[in-house]
């Protein structure tokens, strides 16, 4: 799913005419270490060397840093880049995008839409809410009767209530049948069935270590 996200997103970027064979394209992701930017990370170096584009790629260092990202933003524009893929860390890099939007860069945003719809083109990403709802939809089914009295332990990535986060985290809380006040931000449902939230900075270890708080 990743490799087919970031390569239509390459392959929009030269069917649309702002990049051609030999033009620049960017990559920036979250980090290099979560398995899913990997693969996508492969998807687009793909879909650059079929379409015979130069590529570059640039990662954060953790899920929430983006003083990395913007440092790649600006690195892109400087470069000559004709598009620029990102999985935004979070809102903050928006300025660095309205900037290179303004340079005539096409920005797709990959996953994780931005507050400011003046900070991409467009966005390339799966229907987080419906994700959450559906899986929480399941759980509920599965347990039947018992998910009257389920002890449940949200993950989330940071607290910084990332758009793809909080999608998800609420979609998960609705498909239950949990009741959530605010939708826009994690944290809001007083259900007693909900035990905590942790984070988990998108890492395996991270995850481990905030189930075990949980536990």
């Amino acid at each position: 799913m990743k490799k087919l996200l970031t390569g239509s997103a390459l392959a929009l970027i030269a069917s649309a005419g702002f990049a051609a064979a030999g033009d620049l394209t960017c990559l920036i992701t979250k980090n290099n270490t979560n398995p899913f930017f990997v693969k996508m990370k492969e998807g687009a170096e793909a879909a650059a060397t079929a379409a015979g584009m130069d590529f570059r790629a640039f990662a954060g260092i953790t899920d929430g840093d983006a003083a990395p990202q913007i440092n790649a933003i600006e690195n892109c524009v400087a470069a000559g880049a004709k598009g620029i893929l990102i999985t935004p860390s979070n809102d903050s890099v928006g300025p660095a995008l309205i900037d290179a939007r303004a340079a005539g860069i096409l920005v797709i945003a990959l996953d994780t839409p931005l507050a400011d719809p003046e900070a991409q083109d467009m966005t390339f990403a799966t229907d987080n809410f419906e994700a959450g709802l559906l899986i929480g939809q399941w759980a509920a089914a599965t347990l039947g009767d018992d998910a009257a009295n389920a002890k449940i332990g949200m993950l989330d990535i940071n607290k910084d209530n990332i758009s793809v986060d909080v999608a998800r985290d609420t979609g998960f809380l609705v498909g239950f049948g949990i009741d959530v006040p605010d939708l826009t931000v994690m944290g809001s449902e007083t259900d007693a069935r909900i035990i905590g939230h942790e984070t988990s900075n998108a890492s395996v270890e991270g995850g481990v270590t905030a189930m075990e708080n949980l536990l």
